[in-house]
């Protein structure tokens, strides 16, 4: 399928060695939610996900947890005939508790995998990832045994992990993971460098959120910028933190030439430059956001040319930034 803006359809790479071929460009729905940024209205939700499917994308990221389950369900409404497209969805929150807690136990992620299969209508999750687990809940109890078995018995396609450090990450894989999820950004780009060789030798599809770091990283912030009730950036960074990052976006201007017409588009393009990310997934709150995005972002494949992603280091050292 072809975009309404552009002549080319939307590149394609391998989900690591899992035998999936995905849009490089996927949709991650925890900012339509309503949990990250503020209530979303059901027919945005609806209009997002229609206008990505529109355009070709051809997987999108979800989890249990976001809105409680509700976005599985809407998913499940929306993609119950098309089979064309990926669902990777997530496990291991128990919201049942207040405040929710982190469950991996074997009895309670099939319980789960059980729930997000009705919510979602399909009768085998594409991909199942474990949602943010720690290493000991990798290595020590019976979640990865778990997901094995659900796999061979037709449940889930794949499995994996969604991870927010190296150590947990690398646990993951180690364990057999087919597919890692991370935050990769401009500004957040360690840990992924650092597990890439793991990444590598194991053959695991690399979905790479927080891509703009929050917005941080589409550049039109000031040092003033106030966030509403709901949104989770009030409370993720001080005053000072905000206002320090603000200000290190200097080091990643130089990027907005040429082709590049933005610093979004700059920072999307940086993910999908590295060759081990199989998608960058891309987190709009409305269609004009995903249609900006996707726009700017242009096609490729050569994203960042190479003097620029050699200076970058540099330009972020100058600014206390670790590349």
């Amino acid at each position: 399928m072809r975009y309404a803006f552009l002549e080319t359809p939307l590149r394609l790479r391998s989900l690591g060695k899992t035998g999936l071929r995905v849009t490089e460009l996927a949709l991650g729905t925890w900012g339509l939610s309503g949990d990250a940024y503020g209530p979303v209205d059901e027919a945005t939700q609806q209009g997002v996900v229609e206008r990505a499917l529109e355009m070709g994308i051809s997987l999108v990221d979800t989890s249990d947890a976001y809105g409680g389950g509700r976005l599985e369900q809407l998913l499940g409404r929306m993609l119950a005939d098309r089979r064309d497209v990926v669902v990777v969805t997530k496990g291991g929150t128990d919201r049942t508790t207040a405040p929710p807690r982190k469950r991996f136990d074997g009895a309670y992620l099939r319980t789960a995998v059980e729930r997000s299969l009705r919510r979602l209508a399909h009768r085998r999750v594409d991909v199942y990832l474990l949602h943010n687990p720690s290493v000991a809940a990798v290595e020590g109890g019976d979640a990865v045994d778990t997901l094995r078995a659900l796999k061979d018995e037709g449940k889930i396609g794949h499995w994996g992990a969604s991870v927010g450090d190296v150590a947990s990450g690398r646990a993951a894989l180690r364990a057999g993971a087919e597919v890692i999820e991370l935050p990769y950004n401009l500004f957040h780009a360690g840990d992924l460098h650092r597990l890439a060789g793991e990444v590598v030798v194991r053959g695991a599809g690399v979905l790479a959120h927080s891509t703009l770091a929050f917005g941080l990283l589409a550049g039109d912030w000031t040092k003033d910028r106030e966030f509403a009730e709901g949104d989770h950036r009030g409370q993720r960074w001080t005053r000072a933190e905000l206002e320090r990052r603000i200000e290190q976006l200097t080091a990643v201007r130089f990027l907005v030439h040429g082709d590049i017409d933005t610093l979004r588009a700059a920072a999307i393009r940086f993910v999908l430059a590295n060759r081990i990310v199989s998608c960058a997934v891309l987190g709009p709150r409305n269609v004009a956001q995903l249609e900006e995005l996707v726009r700017e972002v242009g096609m490729g494949p050569i994203y960042l040319r190479n003097e620029d992603l050699m200076r970058l280091a540099d330009e972020l050292l100058a600014v206390g930034r670790t590349p």
